[in-house]
């Protein structure tokens, strides 16, 4: 299926970790390759001391197992960088190992997740999953995290408000700024600066313009050789350049600027912008000063363009005290409005930029902006606040037999077994909590014993009004079995699921923790097995 190849040609059988390759031999040697295995792949921790996690990357995971296999290239650099007595059968096993054999159960991509919860749930061979478990986590970590990000901002930023992901140039390596985009789209931003990005995955791409067009204009006779017309208009660049004069003193006055001040060359930038974008005038206004110079220059032009029946877009600012300019700047284009008898110049839109990041949108909230739009960049694509989500993939079940991994330290003891996740709702529609249950136990019903996985006296019984299963089977040996939605459809399902979470779930300060519990019979089979692999000490 050529449609679904992985969209980074980076994602290959080889982008794994050595001891995957390692542990696959020794598999091999020991003639427990083909061990019908099941793997888990789940987190332990939200991020962003949050209390909600947004999963993603499943596609590109589907995508992965589809097209896993070596080329002859790969098996010539392995032969090198392997042990000289590695055994050319072995080399052979895996220059015809491709992922016919494998099954992938998993939460659909966008859902909203909790720790301990099985993500992705992989049946197979041992030694195939092994060899891709460094690919998946790698598909999945950043994904979710950057996607939570994005979740995060949204919430903050409010729905009102368009949120611009602009983080392409300050992301790590073109992976990182591709991914970034498409996972910040489906966590919750409305569109995006990188091309690329809106190419490949159909993400609206935004952008105005940077200081250096605006500064690389001086004087209003550097558009003097330009003869073409204005879109779709008669207007030459000469008429029109004398049209944004014969509002300037009108302009100027009303704003109470003093009209020899503004800047003649940063006035040129925006005749000539606005001369290129008639339909799209939007411009930044602190080049130089944004209420003497940036602002009144704008109106100037948006009242130009307005004489030829185009409507200006609105203003961006990328420096100084956010809240009080965009305050001042609404208050310019109100008095703008009605002075000049144009009623949307009042809802002009101003973005603000400038390294925003969660905690800035909040205090902009607390001191009343007036944005109607955020471009964010480093703090968003990088995490800046935590870099990495901690995904770990574990072995659960292996020739029908539940494994387990214990660990002096509670949460890094694994759930064994191959598991089913069900989400319980109460009568308003939010979640109540979600039961994780052995594959195979019925589904909930009337009253559930909900038991917290580690603290006995920890349990309590819900009367959910409805359940779903979390999981699909989106691969059955080797083949797409369930529709994959598109991009939009993700963002659309993000967007619900955290509008279903009780609202003290998902606050950004001192979020109150949603409850993951196991059945009864996942917490006795769970605690008889840590019993049972707990060696018991003596003491003399």
């Amino acid at each position: 299926m050529a449609e679904m190849n992985p969209s980074n040609p980076l994602v290959q059988a080889l982008l794994t970790d050595f001891y995957q390759i390692t542990m696959a031999y020794a598999y091999w040697k020991c003639n427990k390759h083909n061990d019908d295995a099941c793997f888990d792949l789940f987190f332990r921790k939200n991020p962003f001391r949050g209390e909600f996690t947004i999963f993603c990357g499943l596609e590109e995971c589907i995508r992965h197992i589809l097209n896993v296999g070596f080329s002859q290239s790969d098996i010539d650099y392995l032969r090198q960088v392997l042990p000289d007595d590695v055994h050319e059968g072995f080399l052979e096993y895996l220059l015809n190992l491709d992922g016919s054999d494998i099954t992938l159960h998993a939460i659909p991509e966008g859902s909203i997740v909790f720790p301990r919860e099985p993500l992705i749930t992989v049946e197979g061979p041992l030694a195939k999953l092994q060899i891709i478990e460094t690919t998946l986590l790698n598909l999945v970590n950043f994904a979710s995290l950057v996607a939570t990000n994005a979740a995060r901002f949204r919430l903050v930023a409010g729905e009102d408000v368009r949120l611009l992901e602009f983080g392409l140039r300050r992301a790590q390596g073109p992976d990182g700024g591709v991914s970034a985009s498409r996972y910040c789209y489906i966590g919750g931003f409305d569109a995006t600066s990188n091309i690329l990005a809106g190419k490949m995955y159909g993400i609206p791409c935004k952008g105005t313009n940077a200081h250096s067009f605006i500064t690389s204009f001086n004087k209003l006779t550097d558009l003097d050789h330009i003869e073409k017309t204005i879109n779709g208009c008669p207007c030459t660049m000469k008429d029109f350049i004398q049209i944004c004069l014969s509002y300037k003193e009108a302009v100027c006055n009303l704003l109470k600027v003093n009209s020899s001040e503004t800047i003649e060359g940063e006035l040129t930038s925006f005749i000539s912008y606005a001369f290129t974008f008639p339909k799209s005038y939007l411009v930044l206004v602190d080049s130089y000063d944004v209420f003497n110079s940036g602002v009144p220059n704008f109106l100037i032009v948006a009242l130009a363009l307005q004489s030829l029946n185009f409507k200006a877009i609105g203003v961006r600012i990328d420096s100084g005290d956010l809240a009080y300019q965009s305050i001042e700047i609404r208050k310019a284009f109100n008095l703008a409005a009605e002075h000049f008898g144009f009623d949307y110049f009042s809802g002009l839109s101003i973005i603000g930029s400038n390294d925003i990041c969660e905690e800035t949108i909040a205090s902009l909230n607390q001191q009343g902006h007036s944005l109607n739009a955020f471009g964010v960049g480093t703090h968003l694509v990088t995490c800046k606040s935590q870099p990495a989500l901690g995904c770990v993939y574990k072995l659960v079940k292996v020739n029908g037999l539940n494994r387990i991994k214990l660990s002096e330290d509670p949460i890094k003891t694994t759930m064994p077994g191959k598991k089913v996740v069900y989400r319980l709702f109460g009568k308003e529609g939010h979640p109540l909590a979600d039961i994780i249950q052995e594959d195979g136990e019925p589904a909930p019903e009337g009253r559930v014993l909900c038991r917290h996985p580690n603290v006995e006296l920890k349990r309590v019984y819900i009367n959910p009004t409805s359940f779903k299963c979390l999981q699909k089977t989106w691969v059955k040996n080797g083949k797409v079995s369930e529709q994959l939605p598109s991009i939009h459809e993700i963002k659309k399902l993000c967007e619900n699921e955290i509008k279903m979470m009780r609202k003290d779930h998902v606050r950004l300060l001192n979020p109150t923790p949603y409850k993951v519990s196991v059945s009864e019979a996942m917490y006795q089979m769970m605690h008889r097995m840590i019993l049972e692999h707990t060696p018991i000490r003596e003491m003399e």
